[in-house]
């Protein structure tokens, strides 16, 4: 190889932004929307990252000129890196030099011969400590050895760092520039702090013929999806093309609006879309509850383009998954969040920027906490000398506070529980990101403890669903990746009780198996929150096979209908308890039912108001289908009661669905003021802005 740098303008001619302003203006969208390989590309925005962040850069292509420890090596100097709550650890949150002075730096091989179009920095991660680079040079070389610094006509360029630790701050080269190395040779760093950066690199591999590894081509998809990001005006229209491509088996409805206004909108995937049949499960992905988490969203929009175009195949899998599911997807329940990230871009968004929702709430936190309110209950009966197993343990009423006008509930999360209530779903997944993991219930510990293992009484059953999709994802399977940030989570198979990773109290996993007969986890797709555009087809591949079986497990356990013995009516919310299971479920409008279980032998018992209890042992076996399990109910006579009545006994009642009911119809009743009210703000700030516009004209 000629060890001559390649230029593709001629000589390096490298501008600071105080030179030349317009030069270092980032035009987000195309940062965001570009394609991977981009040789020979005009602007030098078309380029990517290289993949500090999102691990395509092996830590073996990082180095240093010095190392603080261990734990700051330049294998931390990632943008985006997470450091562990200690300082000292072996997971810090940057690359810290040893040395403070201008002779230190942080090097980047990219293997190939790369054109270079720019720097993204950060400082370090930390919640002890304040370092970051404030100006920094870049060097290029094609072997390591040789090195020439960009220069701003006759003087070495300087480039503008960082003014805080967290906000990623970019520099392009006005020149792209072609070589194989890259070095960032900070030149001040904060006063008080020492010399600790994070990074990711722009450039595009351009082709050589005399590269020893250009036969290494990236992997990519041969599915003909539509793979970048999209904003919310993008979403609508790929939902809508979808459901004109497959107008059969597609609807697409909304279940409310974000604050601003945004609608929130599903796609539904079924054999018989806009209706519950009797006996088939109903299934739910949801994506962006953190608005900035947006890997999620693409995968679930991929999803539904990828089950239109099998079934219109005739792919038997997806044919069958269609016809004895009914499939809902939620692309993003966090619209307004997500907007925030995505005008900012993929690189530049930071590690929180869109996260929260457009009042500054965090949505997985703000379901209702159900699990302290069962907790407590349990206790005061032990202390009594009651039977817990009298406690309910399924169905639990929201709290009266949680109802009202003021309570800090978010549009999207009052949306989202109505929208649970109305269909009886089975499973679900949460998809998050930023870690790769599938953690399950229960997310909140007793006692406030900061992290506990928190078992649920399906406890087993959860760890089988998370395992079904870690073991099936391409990364996570992977045991030759590296750890995201500072937690090592291969040695638990790459799945972890929620409670034993960070206490959550309010997520939407506790509550709904809590409130309703949902089982659902919550997945960590990548530790890149909001991957680059040319990572999409890469990120779908590792997921797609993990989508597809994870869907498919809503078809293990137990289903049947609950009758009326005389007038063979479905009985709906009768209780269906298994024998040694604390956690009980509710028959559907119709009286049909699910239970996920693992394989085994079960005793069932069903009870529903004005009927004698009954009971069934029920097989579930090794193949992935449900065992039927039909049960009937006999009405208890009218002469039975009102003999319990005469000896002053008390008739049965659940008292408990009774409340649930109504909280329910309170927060709707709620949720329908709040609405009004900002859409009347809404229509009034439109109003004041035409009547402004109207006097300007």
């Amino acid at each position: 190889m000629n060890t001559s740098l390649q230029f593709l303008h001629g000589a390096v001619k490298c501008l600071t932004a105080v030179d030349h302003p317009a030069a270092f203006a980032l035009n987000p969208s195309n940062l965001r929307q570009t394609p991977f390989l981009c040789i020979m590309c005009d602007s030098f925005v078309d380029c990517p990252p290289l993949g500090l962040e999102s691990m395509r850069v092996h830590d073996s292509q990082i180095r240093a000129s010095s190392t603080l420890r261990t734990g700051l090596g330049p294998h931390r100097g990632r943008l985006n890196i997470q450091s562990g709550i200690e300082d000292g650890d072996m997971y810090d949150g940057a690359w810290c030099a040893r040395h403070e002075d201008k002779n230190q730096w942080l090097e980047v091989d990219a293997v190939h011969l790369t054109k270079f179009t720019g720097v993204i920095l950060q400082g370090r991660n930390s919640i002890w400590s304040w370092d970051m680079v404030e100006t920094y040079k870049v060097q290029l070389s094609n072997d390591s050895y040789k090195w020439q610094t960009c220069m701003n006509g006759t003087q070495e360029a300087i480039f503008q760092g960082n003014l805080n630790t967290e906000t990623p701050v970019l520099a392009l080269l006005p020149v792209p520039t072609v070589a194989r190395y890259i070095r960032i040779n900070p030149q001040t760093w904060y006063s008080n702090g020492t010399i600790c950066l994070r990074a990711e690199i722009l450039g595009c591999r351009v082709k050589d013929p005399t590269d020893i590894y250009a036969s290494e081509e990236d992997r990519v998809s041969n599915d003909n999806l539509d793979f970048r990001h999209h904003n919310y005006k993008d979403m609508r229209t790929l939902m809508k093309s979808v459901n004109d491509e497959c107008p059969n088996i597609t609807r697409i409805y909304t279940i409310g609006r974000s604050y601003m206004g945004l609608k929130l909108y599903v796609m539904e995937i079924s054999d018989n879309p806009g209706k519950h049949e009797l006996g088939e499960p109903e299934f739910r992905y949801v994506a962006g509850m953190h608005g900035n988490e947006v890997l999620g969203r693409e995968l679930v929009l991929n999803l539904m383009q990828y089950l239109c175009q099998q079934f219109k195949e005739g792919n038997e899998r997806i044919v069958r998954l269609i016809t004895e599911t009914r499939i809902h997807l939620l692309p993003s329940m966090n619209p307004d969040g997500y907007e925030v990230a995505y005008e900012k871009g993929s690189e530049l968004a930071g590690w929180a920027d869109g996260r929260f929702s457009y009042e500054g709430i965090d949505l997985n936190h703000n379901f209702p906490d159900l699990n302290n309110i069962m907790w407590n209950a349990q206790e005061k009966a032990l202390e009594k000398s009651q039977d817990t197993s009298k406690v309910p343990n399924h169905y639990i009423p929201m709290p009266e506070y949680y109802t009202n006008e003021d309570a800090m509930v978010a549009p999207v999360t009052r949306a989202v529980i109505n929208w649970m209530e109305e269909i009886p779903f089975v499973l679900s997944a949460n998809l998050h990101g930023g870690e790769l993991v599938v953690t399950y219930p229960y997310d909140c510990t007793r006692d406030w403890a900061p992290k506990e293992d928190t078992p649920t009484a399906d406890n087993a059953f959860f760890r089988w669903l998370a395992t079904v999709y870690a073991s099936t994802n391409l990364v996570m399977s992977n045991p030759d990746r590296r750890i995201c940030h500072y937690e090592d989570f291969q040695r638990h198979n790459n799945i972890i009780n929620g409670g034993a990773w960070h206490t959550v109290p309010g997520s939407m996993n506790d509550f709904s198996y809590l409130h309703t007969n949902c089982f659902e986890v919550t997945v960590e797709l990548s530790c890149d929150k909001f991957p680059h555009a040319s990572e999409l087809p890469v990120e779908w591949e590792n997921n797609k096979e993990s989508l597809l079986v994870y869907m498919e497990q809503v078809h293990r356990g137990i289903k049947g209908v609950i009758r009326d013995k005389q007038t063979k009516k479905g009985i709906a919310d009768a209780i269906i308890k298994v024998d040694d299971h604390e956690h009980d479920i509710r028959s559907a409008e119709g009286g049909d039912y699910w239970r996920l279980l693992n394989p085994g032998e079960y005793k069932i018992i069903v009870w529903a108001v004005g009927y004698f209890p009954s009971m069934r042992r029920c097989t579930v076996g090794m193949e992935p289908r449900a065992t039927i399990c039909d049960i009937t109910l006999t009405k208890t006579p009218a002469e039975v009661l009102k003999q319990i009545r005469a000896r002053g006994g008390k008739v049965p009642q659940d008292v408990q669905l009774r409340v649930r009911a109504l909280r329910l119809k309170k927060l709707r009743a709620s949720t329908k003021v709040l609405n009004q009210r900002r859409e009347s703000q809404r229509l009034s700030r439109h109003s004041s802005k035409a009547r402004a516009a109207a006097r300007k004209a």
